[in-house]
């Protein structure tokens, strides 16, 4: 039974980093194609942008590309992870799991030390592309709060701009009421100047003479434009 768990085949997991063929010797497996969770290739994005790079990378190139690579095992920790799930161990509580993956391992000739070593060398490589993706998210959010200024400040430009046309505007409308404000106050000075100088033009004891002559004169004006 213990062999059946190095002789998964692809169907259940993927190929590991490096295995070790027959000779001793080891071979290099090409990385895989970078898939999202639904076994689909991500859609690619224009360059630069910080979803192209959360979606592209597979597990598998990350460690390929870590700084610090994980040892060439032909077991390594990423295999104790699929015996883990393996459907051969399913409801088995944990220490019976954990008694028969040893057993599996030490039958295999794996040193746990070596998987171990393994399993830090790739948390390492998944940790460090987090901060990767996290300062690429600092530079991204850095890029648009400097765009989000600029365009307020165009904003505020565009603003002031038009507030100075439409303040413009209420001041040419108020010079135009001060114009015919003043305009009516020289009416006013016109027609009184006009009334009086009717008054001496009307016989003395006349009605028009006897004070009601300005009101009339305005009213025949009046009447005169209908």
């Amino acid at each position: 039974m213990f062999k059946r768990f190095f002789q998964t085949s692809n169907n259940e997991s993927g190929p590991l980093p490096e295995e070790v063929n027959g000779n001793g010797g080891s071979s290099s497996t090409g990385a895989s194609s970078p898939v999202d969770q639904n076994g689909s290739a991500p859609a690619s994005a224009a360059a630069g942008r910080l979803n192209a790079v959360a979606t592209s990378d597979s597990f598998e190139s990350i460690y390929q590309n870590a700084a610090v690579k994980p040892p060439t095992l032909a077991y390594g920790i990423l295999k104790v992870a699929e015996m883990v799930g393996s459907p051969h161990l399913a409801g088995m509580s944990a220490e019976p799991k954990r008694n028969s993956i040893l057993m599996a391992l030490e039958a295999a000739g794996a040193e746990i030390d070596f998987l171990l070593e393994d399993a830090v060398f790739r948390q390492r490589a998944l940790n460090d592309h987090e901060e990767a993706l996290l300062q690429k998210q600092r530079e991204f959010e850095a890029a648009k709060s400097a765009e989000a200024r600029k365009v307020q400040a165009e904003l505020e430009r565009l603003t002031a701009q038009y507030m100075e046309r439409i303040q413009a505007n209420l001041d040419e409308v108020a010079r135009e009421q001060d114009n015919l404000r003043g305009w009516q106050r020289r009416k006013q000075q016109e027609s009184q100047r006009i009334a009086e100088a009717a008054m001496y033009c009307v016989p003395n004891g006349s009605q028009a003479a006897n004070g009601a002559f300005p009101t009339l004169l305005e009213r025949g004006a009046a009447a005169s434009w209908r």
